[in-house]
């Protein structure tokens, strides 16, 4: 008996109005149905282009703050490690022969994506929009809306350390109990 997986669409309700990120949430959302549709032959390759796509995604953002005034240890930068972290322990455990832990950790990556679109990445996506940021150019249209002192949390109003650290718990959680 097949099982069914449910996959996350792409879906305008994601998009945050900033180009580059869009597609890249785009690409994201269409490379993580690929794994969950994935046979275990090809699973762990799928994976692995997931986290490789996801690195250079997240570092785009972290650039991005970066080059806006967010400080190097903010809870979004900081909340993308502990993602990649965890995907990369589940590639680990699928070269083990455990790719039920892989395919556990795809069906999470479907709730986590939407809610870190919908808080820390539509905060980062307003944040690039107030300061005019092209982030195909680096370049900053409105260099007076750039906060005056390094932005700590993620720029939402909802964001603290605390919120980070519990995302994190959940995260690793949710890869042990895989």
């Amino acid at each position: 008996m097949e099982k069914h997986v449910s996959t996350l669409q792409w879906s305008e309700d994601f998009a945050l109005g900033v180009g580059a990120m869009d597609q890249t949430h785009i690409e994201f959302v269409d490379l993580l149905a690929e794994v969950q549709q994935a046979p275990d032959d090809t699973l762990l390759a799928k994976w692995e282009a997931l986290i490789d796509h996801t690195q250079v995604h997240f570092d785009n953002e972290n650039r991005w703050m970066q080059e806006t005034r967010f400080a190097a240890g903010n809870c979004h930068t900081t909340h993308h490690k502990a993602v990649l972290d965890v995907m990369r322990d589940g590639l680990r455990y699928g070269q083990q022969g455990h790719r039920n832990i892989v395919r556990q950790m795809a069906a999470e990556l479907t709730t986590w994506f939407p809610q870190h679109a919908d808080s820390m990445d539509a905060a980062l996506a307003m944040h690039l929009q107030r300061v005019g940021y092209n982030p195909e150019t680096g370049s900053i249209a409105h260099p007076e809306m750039l906060p005056g002192e390094l932005i700590h949390g993620c720029g939402g109003d909802t964001c603290s350390d605390q919120n980070v650290e519990t995302a994190e718990a959940d995260t690793t959680e949710a890869a042990a109990n895989a």
